[in-house]
Formats: C-alpha cells, structure tokens, sequence
C-alpha cells in the first residue's frame, strides 16, 4: 500500500514548523505508542538538530506495556531525547511534561528567561487533548477524526514556558509501506483515504501471529486460524456478518476487526517493535538501491540506443 494524503494546510504547516524551528528551545512530539515508529514525522530529525526532545508516547493505554518499554530505551538511545509514556487518562503524569522540560534545560525556565517550546505529532494522536491538560483550560479542539488542528498557536503555560502548537502533520510520502498501513489500523489516516479490506488483511495477518491469544478470547475462537484469510472467515461467522448464501460480508468483518482494534477492546496491542522497524528499514535501503540501479540501468540503455 502506497499513501500520499497531503492537504493543502498540512503543507503550510510543514513550512511553519521550519521557520518557527529555529527560536525553539525544546520540541515535545507526540506519539502514538502502538506506532511510535509509524507515527514519528521523520522531517524532525533534519530539523531537530542538536536541541533537546521529548518524546510522549500517548494511548499507551491500548498499547503493549512491555513493548511501550522496549521502545522508551530504544528512544532515549538518541542524544538528548527523553521518553513519557501516558493516557489522557493520567493528567497528573502527563504534567510532568512541564518539569521535564526544566530538567532538560536547567538555565532556562527563571523568572527572566522563558523556555520556548513547540509540540507536534501527526493526527489524532492525542496532542490537543495533552495541550488542554497541560494549560489547564480548554484551548485545543480535541476529536476522533484525524486534523482537527488547523493552524498554529501559541500558549502561555505555568513555569515560564511558551507552548507553540503546531496542526497535526502527516508528511507526504509514508516510504515504508508497513508504516502506511499501520497509520491507516490505528486511525491516523481518514477512513475515505483507505481500503478497510486491505487495513484488515494485514492487521489480521499480525495480530495471528503476534497476540493469537488475544483473537481466541475476544472472538471466542475454539481454535487458532492458519492464516488471515480464515481469521477473517471466523470473526466474520461468530458475530454474524453474512451475506445471501450464508457468505462471509469481508467489508462488515473488515470494519469490525479495525473498530476493536482502535478502541483496545481486542486487548493492549502495539503493532511494531523496534527490531522490526531496524529490518523493514534495511529492506527499504534494499529496495531504493535496486530501484535506483534500474533507472541507471534504463538511462544507459536508452543513450546507447540513441548513439546506435
């Protein structure tokens, strides 16, 4: 799967973000921690240079917590980058956001000199409601639906710092296509941009065979499925998603696997880890070096055909 949802404002906040960048002390991105990989906005690292970075890990709630913690080590292997995993269910731990900022800027923060920070993280991942806790008031419209931000503003917070807030970018080119339908399980992308079937397949496919225990428990499942395509075919006999012929509706099961999915109700699931992510990126490097060579390749074929 190959996607590019860009909207026109996304692109005016990429360019916001560069020149506002360079007046920031500390970035704080928000990420979800089922996909703190898929969900990171890879622009940040050539921009970040060398300033400190804290990186929130949201919803861990609906994530595993012993792969959240895998990823919290593996995060903080970076220079300057510290790690907080919550829920906006925890307004006291997500608090602590103010302090850690603090703690990583010591000779900022008195009553002269003002910390500068900007927070940013792709759709719907939790952002406007961790502005609106840490302000204590309501400021950021929060909401299900990815991009409910729209422009950028910025917010005075107790302890001298200056919260820039940031819309909810999605940069324009998910590279690894594993990412791409990671974003689309967890409902980063808008539902009209995707194929429910296709998101379905490929989740059925991990969650058989990284939390089968988890699929026969939710689904009542007597037995382990072999593969995604007879996972699907139970889920879809068990709660009654058929068609004429007693034939499986795959669109209905689609839409059910997803939907549990997102709100936890399959249990704490995080769809990739951080050794994971260090493969499927050699593979990528693979297949860029293969499809660079063909275009060289092509390039020479075509000047000797001229020259013949």
């Amino acid at each position: 799967m190959h996607i590019q949802w860009y909207p026109g404002h996304m692109h005016k906040a990429s360019k916001e973000i560069k020149e506002v960048l360079p007046k920031i002390d500390l970035i704080i991105e928000v990420l979800d921690a089922r996909i703190p990989y898929s969900s990171q906005n890879p622009m940040l690292s050539t921009l970040r240079g060398h300033k400190p970075c804290i990186r929130v890990l949201s919803k861990t709630d609906l994530a595993d917590p012993v792969i959240t913690q895998q990823w919290q080590d593996y995060l903080e292997q970076e220079v300057g980058v510290k790690t907080l995993a919550v829920t906006t269910q925890q307004p006291d731990k997500i608090k602590q956001i103010s302090q850690l900022c603090h703690k990583m800027l010591p000779e900022k923060g008195s009553n002269d000199k003002i910390i500068k920070t900007m927070i940013m993280g792709i759709p719907n991942v939790g952002k406007s409601t961790i502005i609106n806790i840490l302000a204590n008031r309501i400021i950021a419209k929060t909401g299900n639906e990815p991009a409910v931000t729209k422009r950028q503003q910025r917010i005075k917070l107790d302890n001298n710092i200056i919260l820039s807030d940031t819309p909810g970018v999605m940069w324009p080119n998910v590279e690894n296509q594993h990412s791409g339908y990671r974003l689309a399980a967890t409902g980063a992308i808008k539902d009209t941009a995707i194929n429910y079937d296709d998101i379905a397949f490929y989740t059925a496919e991990y969650l058989l065979s990284t939390y089968p225990e988890l699929l026969k428990l939710r689904f009542k499942l007597d037995k382990t499925p072999d593969n995604e395509t007879d996972l699907m075919e139970a889920i879809g006999r068990k709660r009654g998603c058929l068609r004429a012929g007693k034939q499986v509706d795959i669109e209905k099961t689609s839409k059910i696997l997803i939907t549990e999915l997102r709100a936890g109700t399959i249990g704490k699931i995080t769809l990739e880890t951080p050794d994971m992510i260090e493969n499927e990126l050699i593979q990528l490097a693979i297949s860029k070096q293969h499809k660079a060579e063909k275009k060289i390749n092509r390039k020479q074929k075509w000047k000797a055909t001229k020259q013949a």
